[in-house]
């Protein structure tokens, strides 16, 4: 497995079979909310500096993505966090290493430019809580989610 850190502006036709497949996989509401990512606003961040995409290839086929925003935190402003924006890694991938390790290439990464801290989000319907653990995550926060659209 190769690991990468690659532009969304390249990675946007390639990617999205994946999103697909991870929005069919994890999405809740899906038959009030559908997929739409806004390129648009992915490429600003982008061009800001940030917005991470961290891959993972197998024989140069895209099999992992995991992006995350960084900035410096509202409530300590001398403090870069990185945000989990999606990972997601294809099922039959997922039995091996490639989810801890492209996890642990983006940390690296991370922590050489100046990020002090790596939040990551776990669906309650399909966590994978104890990856995280492992990797010497720790839980922070919840978060609740309700649909009040019409």
């Amino acid at each position: 497995m190769n690991y990468q850190i690659e532009s969304i502006k390249d990675l946007k036709n390639e990617i999205q079979p994946l999103i697909e497949k991870h929005w069919k996989e994890i999405a809740l509401n899906q038959d009030k909310i559908k997929l739409n990512p806004d390129w648009n606003t992915y490429f600003k961040i982008a061009d800001l500096g940030m917005l991470k995409c961290y891959t993972a290839r197998e024989d140069n086929n895209l099999v992992g993505y995991f992006c995350v925003i960084v900035n410096n935190h509202l409530h300590y402003a001398n403090t870069s966090m990185a945000m989990c924006d999606v990972l997601y890694i294809e099922p039959d991938r997922r039995r091996g290493r490639a989810g801890a390790d492209l996890i642990k290439f983006a940390e690296r990464d991370l922590t050489a430019s100046g990020t002090s801290v790596l939040y990551m989000n776990t669906k309650d319907h399909a966590p994978f809580d104890n990856l995280l653990i492992k990797l010497g995550f720790s839980l922070a926060e919840r978060t609740y989610s309700k649909y009040i659209g019409e």
